[in-house]
């Protein structure tokens, strides 16, 4: 582990270095809405933002805080270039402070991070935090040292281990968890996905036709029940704060994407196994970490995730603005005390999808009678609920959204 006097005088430097030039702040993945949550957070606070995406104009980059914006190649598929992308960005734009929003830009960012100017600030961890609770495989190990309940798991490297350790197996379903949802490849990023399988035979055939299982995975029990994330900032193994949130609505409705979710009081024995896991990694910066709550109130570790969440906007708006305070921290200045109050926020697009959805559902599924209640919910939801995208002083990424929309429906 890198030496804390050593970090603490390259972080007095690169304050220093911060604070004899103007900020500009460059954030990655414009098309997502964490990122736009972000634009909107910094550039409200009077900070110069620039976006970078895949195609241009992006989401983010139409909103009235994005001052400039740039096209940069997929790192999903060439990491390299994806990076040398970002240098022309920072160098053009004279940027001091870089946002990746999404995995794979993350991880690429980490593997050339010592290729960054000094004077750039990555309010990302050191990478060997990072890999300690994004390797599933590593967290897991770790939350089992650390007594925070898991489900049951048996860890593969291979997929010829985990055709042995399915012969074992008689309960069904089980998860197969690959030990990262982004492999970086060096050359490339390889996207992979948990998948249920409800049989042996399910198991064995997601084995075959998977190509991501020739890499370390885990065999998990099937945990009944509801998700809930504990999010936290953290400076140095420190917490600074935390959120919560409940799904009121998903895409789809079985379970998925939240288009509609309130904030809600964190609850204690979730955030105190979330700082163990985070103190444990000397963490700093911004977590998701992921819970299953079963039906007897037990929750189980799902993961942790090293970087910004869909439904950041909520938190913004429930007065805890983490792009702000990551900011500040980033920077050597003080975080302001946060005064949470009970916010609702709505994500319009995929809650049209979603109602579509459950209209085409069979009856046995959504009665005539759930159908017309969802209808009614839909266009009259509670008068305390904000739009995540749409918003009447900065509307132009709902209409970029909305024709993005109307695109791929004719496609």
């Amino acid at each position: 582990m890198p030496d804390n006097q050593y970090i603490s005088e390259s972080l007095e430097y690169q304050h220093r270095k911060l604070q004899a030039m103007e900020p500009r702040v460059l954030v990655l993945d414009g098309n997502q809405r964490a990122a736009l949550a972000v634009v909107r957070s910094l550039g409200a606070r009077g900070l110069w933002v620039a976006t970078g995406e895949t195609s241009t104009p992006s989401m983010s980059g139409v909103s009235r805080y994005s001052q400039k914006s740039f096209m940069y190649t997929d790192p999903a598929e060439d990491p390299r270039q994806f990076f040398n992308d970002v240098l022309w960005a920072i160098e053009s734009f004279q940027i001091s402070f870089l946002v990746p929003v999404s995995e794979a830009s993350a991880y690429a960012v980490l593997a050339f991070r010592h290729e960054l100017p000094e004077h750039v600030v990555l309010p990302l961890p050191e990478t060997e935090a990072v890999e300690a609770l994004a390797n599933k495989n590593e967290l897991f190990r770790l939350a089992q040292r650390l007594k925070v309940p898991i489900p049951d798991s048996i860890f593969c490297d291979n997929a010829g281990e985990g055709y042995e350790a399915l012969s074992r197996i008689d309960h069904y379903p089980v998860v197969l968890k690959p030990f990262k949802s982004k492999i970086f490849l060096g050359d490339s990023i390889l996207p992979t996905h948990v998948i249920v399988a409800h049989s042996k035979q399910e198991a064995q055939e997601a084995l075959r036709q998977h190509g991501f299982f020739r890499y370390p995975f885990t065999i998990q029990s099937f945990i009944e029940g509801a998700g809930q994330g504990v999010f936290a900032l953290f400076e140095h193994g420190e917490p600074i704060c935390y959120f919560a949130h409940r799904r009121l609505r998903e895409k789809p409705p079985g379970g998925g994407v939240s288009v509609l979710c309130e904030s809600v009081p964190v609850d204690d024995l979730l955030r105190r196994q979330a700082e163990m896991l985070l103190r444990e990694a000397n963490w700093t910066g911004v977590a998701m970490v992921e819970f299953k709550v079963d039906h007897e109130g037990k929750g189980y570790l799902m993961e942790v995730n090293p970087r910004f969440w869909g439904s950041l906007q909520l938190a913004v708006d429930s007065g805890i603005d983490f792009p702000w305070w990551l900011y500040l921290v980033s920077t050597g200045q003080q975080v302001p005390n946060g005064d949470w109050h009970p916010s609702r926020l709505r994500w319009l697009m995929g809650d049209i999808d979603r109602l579509y959805l459950v209209l085409r559902s069979p009856r046995e599924v959504y009665s005539t009678r759930r159908k017309l209640m969802e209808i009614f919910h839909f266009f009259w939801p509670s008068m305390k609920t904000r739009h995540e995208v749409n918003r009447w002083h900065d509307l132009r990424p709902f209409w970029y959204e909305l024709r993005q929309y109307f695109n791929a429906l004719k496609s």
